[in-house]
């Protein structure tokens, strides 16, 4: 690859005059700046971004790591963090933990030595995981996860009362005993939908030991989902209604139900949670807890570029969006009496 030297020995200039062309052109005549311009195409020269980032002090770079990039709820709230970064000029590098602690630790050290603005993180350890961080100097947001700390900016959603809103509507619907499909109590919006459904079964007045079948799966996906079926048709009496914690799960149900000869909503009726692209073009469709998904990343990086540009007037602030029910074919069938 060509070097700036080469570039001043084509356009016969100096090396000071490549670098005002470069950084500060209006202190270049045109007619100069055009010559060094056509010598950097012929050339293909590109600059050193990450040298130049660690003169100048700051970086473009914007690090924003989810737990599963293959969830499409991290997709859209991923387009909204890119959105509000791309208005601002900046650029976001995606790391994808894949609920490890391990590969998490590994991402924030090399997004720290890239000198990153700053990290947009849905943590799996929690806020121990970013304290190093933050104590370097770095500006952390804590992106689908709430903060215990005042002086921690965070974006979330009210996943209690997600979990909720889908197990009273079940509830509403007539059904008795409900199951609740879901991955690790270990991650926090797990727990929380979890702690929702439990409000729901009281406000009900039921027992929870008999209105509630807890089925956990070691994944967030449609591949667990579809293993559910067999804990799911196993238990007894058998669930007239289900609760997936997401619509991966969701989907994969719905799929292993229909292998088996089940039909929902007509044998079991069926509530996902995120609201993603294709859960309104299933057969049926998906009912559904909406997730604000884009508005969620997009907060986000409104509140890091806010932090990190302007820290004499950044206040911080602990986002809490409310989750909407859906409702869709999917659990309103309604049976005969």
């Amino acid at each position: 690859m060509a070097d700036i030297r080469r570039v001043a020995e084509l356009a016969s200039v100096s090396l000071g005059t490549v670098s005002n062309v470069l950084n500060r052109p209006h202190l270049v005549s045109e007619q100069t700046r055009r010559r060094v311009e056509q010598a950097i195409a012929e050339t293909g020269f590109v600059r050193n971004g990450s040298a130049r980032q660690l003169r100048a002090g700051h970086s473009p770079l914007i690090g924003l790591m989810v737990q599963d990039v293959a969830n499409p709820f991290f997709t859209e709230v991923a387009r909204g963090v890119e959105d509000a970064a791309n208005a601002a000029g900046s650029i976001v590098v995606l790391c994808n933990s894949d609920d490890s602690v391990t590969k998490e630790q590994r991402y924030l050290q090399a997004l720290e030595e890239q000198r990153v603005q700053g990290i947009l993180i849905t943590p799996v350890s929690g806020e121990t995981s970013v304290q190093r961080m933050r104590r370097h100097g770095m500006t952390v947001v804590f992106l689908d996860h709430p903060s215990r700390s005042p002086d921690l900016c965070s974006v979330a959603v009210d996943d209690v009362l997600g979990g909720d809103l889908a197990a009273m509507h079940l509830f509403a619907q007539g059904h008795h005993r409900i199951g609740f499909i879901h991955g690790p109590a270990t991650i926090r919006q797990i727990a929380e939908r979890q702690r929702g459904v439990l409000r729901a079964v009281k406000r009900f007045g039921l027992d929870p030991q008999t209105a509630l079948l807890n089925i956990t799966v070691s994944g967030q996906n449609t591949l667990e989902g579809e293993a559910s079926v067999e804990a799911l048709l196993a238990s007894e009496p058998l669930p007239a209604a289900v609760f997936c914690a997401n619509d991966l799960l969701a989907l994969g149900l719905m799929r292993g139900l229909s292998k088996q000869g089940i039909h929902v909503p007509q044998d079991i009726a069926v509530v996902g949670y995120d609201d993603v692209d294709f859960a309104n073009v299933l057969s049926p469709p998906l009912t559904t807890i909406r997730q604000p998904k884009y508005e969620l990343g997009y907060k986000a990086a409104q509140l890091l570029l806010e932090e990190t540009q302007h820290p004499e007037h950044h206040t911080h602030d602990q986002v809490l969006f409310r989750p909407e029910l859906l409702v869709r074919e999917s659990s309103l069938f309604q049976r005969s009496s």
